[in-house]
């Protein structure tokens, strides 16, 4: 990948804006959640269908993504991922006047589909700007543009949405069918406003993208002897290995900062002071990204931070089930402090040496977001049956192959039946 040294840092504020808008977009499902859970009258279960509907639709989305971008290019591809998610945000006012859950999940499913546009474009284009060795460096960098973005975004909304809700749930439970049928009406377009406003944002960061002089990136096929004897991606287990482990990783990050509100309230905090429990999550892992930047690869490799990544959230996870309260709550937020390094980490390890294999192997990747589609929804069903303490033991060995990976899988040579 060719890039302009002269307008390196020009081009970084860029990418660094749209993952800001990827934080900002992404942690809104933390409230989500716990908001159409009261408004559209859901069971735990159904309430995590805002991640599945989100984050699904990088699975679906990631290979027409990188045919997206192979038609229009990088930066006029960012152009219209952008404009996908504004449609996205738009669908959010006729859910919201009908109280139509199947409209809120629709326009989530838009919005992720348009973010998995700007994630497949922006993602290698941050790992191939320098050395590989440093890659999990300029990653961690974008992931504080990500997740400062995430701390705000759940408490500006949560204040907005879930303003006096615990007194709202209250009351419902007294009101007649009509009397609670209109309340929840009104409930449910409170949102409105707060997304016309993303929507207008997300058309304005379109027209900036595309008026941006960001150079057309044409992907260079690194040729390496390892990528030159092989005939199919699925001869590098590293990639495939870093796939589970990708899905793994972003399955336990959705759960750490999209369940905790919900299970704030189940360990009997008020909704007041749980709404914005999401934003503890995303402190913990903005303060994980700096660690990052100040040790990565200067102190600890990136194999190293993700292999103490995964073993601190091995720890948090029992801490968190054995725990009750606050003090529980707290060790699910910090498990942010583990999560945060793991993406910038698995990301370069399984996209290494596979040289014209590598645009399929980033969109695999991409697919593995899809992690935080399907491991929410397992939780949610077993807070269902079971209760919100015990469903975290979901965590562990999510958590204990990610470890493995670290110390051992991304150096598998081959898988069985592999040649």
């Amino acid at each position: 990948m060719t890039i302009n040294r002269s307008n390196y840092t020009y081009q970084i504020t860029i990418i660094g804006i749209l993952f800001f808008l990827f934080g900002f977009v992404t942690w809104l499902n933390g409230v989500l959640i716990p908001y159409l859970r009261i408004a559209c009258e859901l069971s735990n279960f159904e309430s995590y269908f805002v991640a599945f509907a989100f984050y699904i639709s990088y699975f679906v989305m990631a290979l027409p993504s990188s045919w997206v971008l192979q038609r229009t290019g990088f930066k006029n591809g960012m152009a219209v991922g952008l404009l996908v998610m504004a449609v996205g945000a738009l669908l959010f006012i006729p859910a919201a006047l009908t109280r139509t859950y199947g409209l809120f999940l629709t326009g989530l499913f838009v919005l992720g589909s348009g973010l998995a546009v700007l994630q497949t474009a922006s993602n290698p284009y941050i790992t191939i700007l320098g050395p590989a060795e440093s890659a999990a460096r300029r990653i961690s960098i974008m992931g504080i543009c990500n997740k400062v973005a995430g701390v705000l975004s759940p408490i500006i909304l949560g204040a907005i949405v879930l303003k006096d809700a615990d007194k709202l749930v209250i009351d419902l439970s007294s009101m007649d069918v009509i009397t609670k049928a209109a309340t929840l009406d009104e409930l449910a377009m409170r949102v409105i406003v707060p997304y016309i406003i993303i929507a207008i944002a997300l058309v304005a960061l379109a027209a900036l993208v595309r008026l941006a002089k960001l150079p057309e990136i044409e992907a260079e096929e690194e040729i390496t002897d390892n990528a030159a004897a092989k005939t199919s991606i699925w001869q590098f287990p590293q990639l495939i290995l870093g796939v589970v482990a990708l899905f793994l990783y972003v399955g336990v990050e959705v759960m750490a900062g999209d369940t905790i509100i919900s299970y704030g309230q189940w360990q009997g905090i008020e909704l007041a002071t749980a709404k914005t429990f999401t934003s503890y999550t995303l402190v913990a892992m903005v303060v994980g990204y700096i660690l990052g930047i100040l040790c990565i690869p200067k102190y600890i490799s990136q194999e190293r931070a993700l292999a103490v990544s995964a073993a601190v959230g091995v720890v948090f996870s029992i801490l968190a089930i054995l725990t009750s309260g606050f003090v529980s709550v707290l060790f699910i937020a910090l498990l942010g402090l583990a999560n945060a390094l793991m993406w910038p980490a698995i990301w370069p390890l399984a996209i290494q040496g596979l040289g014209k294999f590598t645009k399929t192997g980033s969109s695999l990747l991409i697919m593995a977001i899809a992690g935080g589609a399907i491991l929410p929804l397992i939780y949610g069903q077993l807070a269902d049956v079971w209760n919100a303490n015990q469903a975290y033991w979901l965590l562990v060995p999510c958590y204990a192959f990610i470890l493995y990976y670290a110390l051992l899988g991304h150096k598998v040579k081959s898988l069985i039946g592999n040649k």
